[in-house]
């Protein structure tokens, strides 16, 4: 790797650091953290990992998508996104469907759990 390409990838790096900082505060604010795990600007992917209270946190998803939408929007060089939680092995989050938030009482289950009654 050239000296050109380590700055410049090193600038990459700086700019996506700071569009999480700058977007999502939210994240260290309620005890969750967002880093790089990996940069391939030649292909134009990165993966950013939530970890701390974002790992299992039943609005993750929602701020994956958020993170994907408008980092391919701010950041031209990106075109994909990929975010980890730790959870299931490496979950992608929403990628794929595969993760989606779920209510006590939804769903095809006959077992009749409606979860927790509300006081009121």
């Amino acid at each position: 790797m050239s000296t050109e390409t380590a700055d410049s990838e090193d600038e990459l790096r700086e700019r996506i650091t700071n569009f999480l900082r700058r977007n999502f505060p939210q994240i260290q604010m309620h005890g969750g953290s967002a880093a790089i795990r990996d940069l391939d600007r030649e292909a134009g992917e990165v993966t950013v990992m939530l970890g701390g209270a974002c790992s299992g946190c039943g609005i993750s998803p929602m701020t994956i998508q958020a993170i994907k939408s408008r980092m391919t929007q701010e950041i031209p060089e990106i075109d994909t996104v990929h975010a980890d939680t730790g959870m299931d092995g490496g979950s992608e989050g929403m990628m794929g469907g595969q993760v989606s938030p779920s209510f006590p009482g939804e769903g095809t289950s006959d077992e009749g759990d409606e979860g927790p009654q509300a006081p009121f």
